[in-house]
C-alpha cells in the first residue's frame, strides 16, 4: 500500500483519531487473521459478526491502527460514522496518490473473474500490476484490491460486480477507470434487479464513468452491450465475432481439451491466437483483454504471446484436474447463472467429443420468477449438446432434470439427488476411466467442494480411479 498516517486517514474520511498517530505500512484488511505488522484493520459490522470484537487479535499480530465506528481500548482508531463509506474514501485517497496508475474496469453478468485474471496476467508481464484475488468485486472487495497498490504499480485491474442499480457507479468513484470492459448482460441476480433492462442499465454505468480520452471495450455480439456505445464519451472499441468488430475473431476452433484458438483481425494487424483457457466463451474474453492491453500501448504480438501463456488463476472457474484413468474433472462451481451454465455445458460437450461426459449440476440462485424456466432450459441444452449423463443436485435444481428428460435424455441417464453426499456416492459409482465430469452450480451449493473432494480421493479405494497422474 501507499503509506498513509492515521491522521491522514482521519482527514480523508472526516473521522477522528482516538489514540496516538501511526503510519500504515502493511496490508489493509477486513479479516483480523490477515493482519501483519503495520496493517490497517477495517472493523466492519456484519450480520453475524462485529469486527470491533477482533481488534485485540489484530493488534496482537502487529496492526498499526483500526478504522471503525467506535473506539476500542488500547488501539489507535480512526472513528467514523460509516466504516464502509470511509473505507471507500481511504481507497480513493490511495488512488489519488498514484498519478502514473492506469485503471481498467471490468464488468459483465459472467466471465468477469476469468477476464480479470487473464488481463492481470498479461499486464504483469510488462509492468507492476495489481488485480483482485478471487472475485473481490464488491463495495468491500474493490477497496481491498485498490489498497494493495504502491508507488511502483502501473496497472490496476478492477473487477466490478453489482446486485443493484448504482452499484457500479459507486465502484467507479473508488477506482476511476480509463478503460472499461463490458462483457455481457445476462440474468445473474435477476431476482434482485427485477429485469434484464435494469441489469444493462447498471453494467453501462462503467462506460458512463469513463473520461473523454478513455476507451470503452464492448461486446459487439451482445445487443445490450453494443447499445452502450451511446452512453459514453470515450472511444469505443467493439470486440467479438460480428463482421463490424474492431477486434474480430474468425476461424474459431476448439481442441479436445476444450481450449479455443482463432484468427484475430484488428486495426493493429492480424494474428493467430491460441488460448490455454477452457471454453469457447473465452474467445470473447480474450478479445477484450487484447483490446485493453494494446490500448495501453503494448505491442500486439507481445500481447498475443502473453495471452497464449496464461492459464486459469482463480479457483473453481473451469478448473481442470486430470486424475488417474484418464478422468478429467472440471470444477466450475464457484457460481452459476444461465449464461455461465450454458458456456460450461458447451465446453463439456467439446471436451466430451470422443469420451463420455457427465455434468453434476446444482441450483442457479437469484433468478426470481425466471428460475423454473431457466433451469428447464439448462436441462434441455444438456440433452441437445449430447451430454451423456446428468446428476442434478438439490430441490432447487430439479427443473434441470425435467428439461433434460423432455428434450430426450433417457431416464437412466438422469439422476436426481437431494444433497452433496448423495451426489458423491452416485458419481463414485458412475465415473469410469476416460470420463470428463463437470461440476457447476451457485457457490453455496457445495458442488465446488465435491469436485475438490473427488480430486483428493482419486487414487484411493473411495474412487474408481486408481492412479493420480497430475
Amino acid at each position: 500500500m501507499i503509506e498513509l498516517s492515521l491522521e491522514e486517514i482521519a482527514t480523508v474520511t472526516g473521522g477522528r483519531l482516538v489514540g496516538p498517530d501511526a503510519r500504515i505500512t502493511g496490508p489493509v484488511v477486513t479479516d483480523s487473521r490477515e493482519c501483519a505488522a503495520g496493517s490497517l484493520y477495517v472493523a466492519r459490522v456484519g450480520e453475524h459478526a462485529d469486527g470491533h470484537d477482533f481488534v485485540p487479535a489484530a493488534l496482537a499480530v502487529g496492526a498499526a491502527g483500526v478504522l471503525g465506528e467506535r473506539a476500542v481500548d488500547g488501539a489507535s482508531c480512526v472513528v467514523v460514522d460509516d466504516v464502509e463509506l470511509a473505507f471507500a474514501e481511504v481507497a480513493r485517497a490511495v488512488v489519488d496518490r498514484a498519478p502514473n496508475l492506469q485503471i481498467v474496469g471490468i464488468t459483465g453478468s459472467s466471465g468477469k473473474t476469468s477476464t480479470k485474471d487473464l488481463l492481470g496476467a498479461v499486464l504483469a508481464r510488462f509492468a507492476p500490476t495489481i488485480a483482485p484475488y478471487g472475485s473481490l468485486n464488491s463495495e468491500v472487495g474493490v477497496p481491498l484490491t485498490v489498497c494493495r497498490i504502491d508507488e511502483a504499480t502501473r496497472y490496476l485491474v478492477a473487477e466490478m460486480g453489482a446486485s443493484g442499480v448504482g452499484h457500479i457507479a459507486y465502484l467507479t468513484k473508488i477506482a476511476p477507470p480509463s478503460i472499461g470492459i463490458v462483457l455481457n448482460v445476462g440474468q445473474a441476480h435477476m431476482g434482485e434487479f427485477g429485469s434484464v433492462e435494469a441489469i444493462a442499465r447498471t453494467k453501462g454505468e462503467l462506460v458512463e464513468a469513463l473520461p473523454q480520452d478513455g476507451v470503452a471495450i464492448l461486446n459487439v455480439d451482445d445487443s445490450r452491450v453494443r447499445a452502450m456505445a451511446s452512453r459514453t464519451q470515450a472511444k469505443v472499441i467493439l470486440v467479438g465475432l460480428g463482421e463490424d468488430a474492431d477486434y474480430r475473431a474468425t476461424d474459431v476452433s476448439i481442441d479436445e481439451a476444450g481450449r479455443p484458438s482463432y484468427h484475430l483481425t484488428c486495426p493493429l494487424g492480424e494474428a493467430d491466437v491460441r488460448l490455454a483457457l477452457v471454453g469457447e466463451h473465452q474467445v470473447g474474453n480474450s478479445l477484450s483483454v487484447i483490446a485493453a492491453a494494446t490500448s495501453l500501448g503494448l505491442a500486439l504480438g507481445d500481447v498475443v504471446e502473453a495471452v497464449a501463456g496464461s492459464g486459469a488463476a482463480s479457483r473453481w472457474r473451469m478448473e481442470v484436474s486430470e486424475v488417474g484413468g484418464g478422468v478429467t474433472l472440471v470444477n466450475d462451481a464457484y457460481n452459476a447463472n444461465p449464461d455461465s451454465m450454458r458456456a460450461a455445458l458447451r465446453a463439456l460437450a467439446h471436451m466430451g467429443t470422443s469420451r463420455r461426459s457427465i455434468a453434476a449440476l446444482g441450483e442457479m440462485r437469484e433468478l426470481g420468477e425466471a428460475s423454473h424456466d431457466e433451469h428447464t432450459a439448462v436441462g434441455q441444452l444438456a440433452a441437445e449438446l449430447g451430454i451423456d449423463r446428468l446428476v442434478v443436485v438439490g430441490a432447487g435444481a430439479q427443473a434441470i432434470a425435467q428439461g433434460a428428460r423432455t428434450a430426450g435424455m433417457t431416464a437412466d441417464a438422469v439422476t436426481t439427488v437431494d444433497d452433496i453426499d448423495a451426489a458423491h456416492d452416485v458419481l463414485v459409482e458412475q465415473i469410469a476411466p476416460g470420463d470428463v465430469v463437470l461440476f457447476k452450480s451457485s457457490r453455496d451449493s457445495g458442488l465446488r467442494m465435491l469436485g475438490d473432494r473427488l480430486v483428493e480421493e482419486s487414487g484411493t479405494p473411495a474412487f474408481p480411479v486408481t492412479e493420480v497422474t497430475s
